[in-house]
């Protein structure tokens, strides 16, 4: 069998090391998985790309479906398109052409991986060769099993129960598979995760196969997924059979695994940690384009590169804030989520960017609320290479991040306080870690952490969603806590009352825990004023306070903008936000109309 159609990472070129062999193009199996590690490693290479690309995490995946949440909405405003905008709105029928691209390049990857696990241990080699060989290969293999876990991963949170293939399409005499149950699905690949774990060295382990560290899959990326899975099959999800969100009655079985896993992490700090820095991880490392944080902290990314839509990512010019006359801008931070920080709290200046920067690509220019822009991955600070100033390059070559271990010490405690009732001391350590790094180290700005269950789980409900904004997470966390339509409903109404010219009240989301008193109250300033301010500075958009009322008089050298009232928050967020997002419906996608013609044994489910 050609791998020509399986296995081929077509056209596939990149600066990043652990895509460094060429790809394979018309080698058939016994030649790639004969006595060739590097061949081999070529095959799990093409497994690999099928997670990059705008089909993948480059934009699809990333940004266009895990909008509209109570953190952020998608592109759109108030223009429905049956495309990516309407994804967004929760508007969505199987004619909307995002869906079968995503869905079939998941499944190809999951083909590639296949083949992979299939002809790997099999080589003779993978009992044969040098122990260093012998370890190439089981990590291969490790790989291989991991990423065909992300591949399911991804279909099921986003589709429910789809079709489970684990062999090579070659040796299946029928390719016309129905629906397999999400939770046979998610069994599988713990079980396969587990495996993975015993083949792959840990990060720093990988120099003795002859390798540098790299953004390839490393022991603690099994682990972490493991965890993280573990947590979806634990929490609810649409379910065909009833059409309402369920947990199943065994949860806590794999809540338990989920501890068991960020336990064993937590013990290996040797291995991931937090950087000190919540700005360093994005500026330093994602968008220094450097792998190589020696914390760890980034556990598993999808690496980018070759400028071209099947291989790179449309991270920090589909998304971002402007620099020059350059891209950015098409995901929102809603005005209710940038409140949902207290002041004193750096990961709001990272998360949430209230400006963009002017055409001499030195100083800056400040955004009205209803235009703040995510800012993680983000072109000012681009380097090595640096961004090329007056470039319309629409790929820049930005990793996806997919876990970090912050993941870890979150899910830790969570897991641990629905298990046992409540918080133990390394739980409340553990989300303390967080939100001190949150607040730049000072241990006095941490706010309160409640020591009861139930204000335990709602402090970690606001505590994921200051620490993973724009990552692509909240959204999935709030389908599996069953908290989706709470967000959503809420969030509309205070978008509204920001709206009210007066007076202007926030209500404290009943589903997390609130921010500090006056993040929500009247006083809040109505107007901001924008000073023009150097690259070099982060620190000074604005010359009022965001917390405070605003000055009567515009000051001298200051742009007066709208920030609340009926001004600024206008109809984009109150009427258009998620506005079509139904209960017991919206938390899946459909299937498009192209796949469920190409397998009649598929049905189409959840009210679409």
């Amino acid at each position: 069998m050609l791998l020509a159609m399986v296995i081929v990472a077509i056209g596939f070129t990149s600066c990043k090391k652990y895509l460094s062999p060429e790809p394979l193009s018309s080698f058939d199996n016994s030649l790639v998985f004969g006595n060739s590690v590097f061949f081999a490693k070529s095959a799990v290479i093409g497994a690999y790309n099928n997670l990059a690309g705008d089909y993948g995490y480059g934009i699809r995946i990333s940004m266009y479906y895990p909008y509209d949440s109570d953190e952020m909405m998608g592109a759109g405003g108030t223009t429905d398109d049956g495309e990516r905008r309407n994804i967004a709105r929760y508007y969505l029928f199987s004619s909307n052409t995002q869906l079968a691209p995503v869905y079939n390049q998941s499944y190809s990857g999951i083909e590639r991986s296949n083949i992979c696990i299939d002809n790997i241990p099999k080589m003779a080699l993978y009992t044969t060769g040098t122990t260093q060989v012998k370890g190439e290969l089981r990590r291969l293999y490790g790989e291989a099993l991991t990423l065909r876990a992300q591949y399911y991963f991804e279909l099921v949170r986003n589709f429910g129960d789809v079709p489970e293939q684990r062999v090579p399409s070659a040796q299946l005499p029928n390719l016309f598979l129905p629906k397999t149950d999400r939770d046979t699905i998610y069994n599988h690949i713990l079980a396969d995760l587990l495996q993975a774990e015993s083949l792959l060295p840990w990060r720093t382990e990988v120099a003795s196969l002859g390798d540098q560290p790299d953004e390839r899959i490393t022991k603690g990326t099994a682990k972490g997924l493991r965890a993280r899975i573990a947590m979806f099959r634990g929490g609810y999800s649409l379910r065909r059979a009833s059409g309402i969100m369920e947990r199943r009655a065994d949860y806590k079985t794999y809540y338990q695994i989920a501890l068991q896993e960020c336990q064993e992490l937590m013990a290996r700090r040797d291995q991931h940690t937090l950087n000190p820095s919540y700005k360093s991880v994005w500026k330093d490392y994602v968008c220094g384009h450097n792998a190589n944080d020696p914390s760890g902290e980034l556990m598993f990314q999808v690496a980018m590169g070759g400028q071209t839509a099947s291989t790179d990512s449309k991270l920090g010019t589909y998304n971002g804030t402007k620099f020059g006359t350059v891209g950015g801008g098409a995901l929102t931070i809603l005005p209710t989520y940038f409140y949902m920080f207290d002041s004193t709290d750096v990961r709001r200046d990272v998360v949430a960017v209230p400006y963009e920067t002017n055409t001499d690509l030195v100083t800056r220019k400040g955004h009205a609320i209803n235009a703040i822009v995510d800012g993680k991955w983000r072109k000012e600070w681009l380097s090595n290479p640096a961004f090329t100033p007056g470039s319309s390059a629409a790929n820049l070559g930005l990793n996806w991040v997919i876990q970090r271990f912050s993941d870890i010490l979150l899910m830790y405690a969570e897991a641990d306080n629905e298990l046992n009732n409540g918080p133990s001391a390394s739980d409340i350590a553990a989300v303390k870690e967080v939100s001190q790094r949150g607040h730049g180290g000072n241990a006095a700005l941490v706010p309160t952490i409640p020591t009861d269950k139930d204000g335990f789980f709602k402090f970690i409900v606001r505590e994921r969603m200051l620490e993973f904004g724009s990552e692509a997470v909240r959204k999935y966390d709030l389908i599996r806590w069953n908290l989706l339509t709470a967000a959503i409903n809420e969030t509309k109404a205070n978008l509204a009352n920001m709206g009210t010219a007066t007076p202007i009240a926030i209500t404290p989301p009943s589903y997390m825990a609130p921010p500090p008193a006056y993040c929500l109250v009247n006083t809040l300033p109505k107007f901001m004023y924008s000073i023009n301010t150097s690259t070099a500075d982060d620190s000074k958009i604005f010359l009022n306070s965001l917390y405070k009322p605003a000055p009567t008089a515009t000051p001298t050298g200051t742009t007066k903008l709208n920030w609340l009232g009926a001004s600024a928050i206008n109809s984009t967020f109150t009427t258009v936000f998620a506005y079509a997002y139904k209960p017991n419906h919206s938390e899946l996608l459909p299937l498009a109309n192209a796949t469920l013609s190409a397998n009649s044994a598929l049905t189409q489910d959840y009210g679409y």
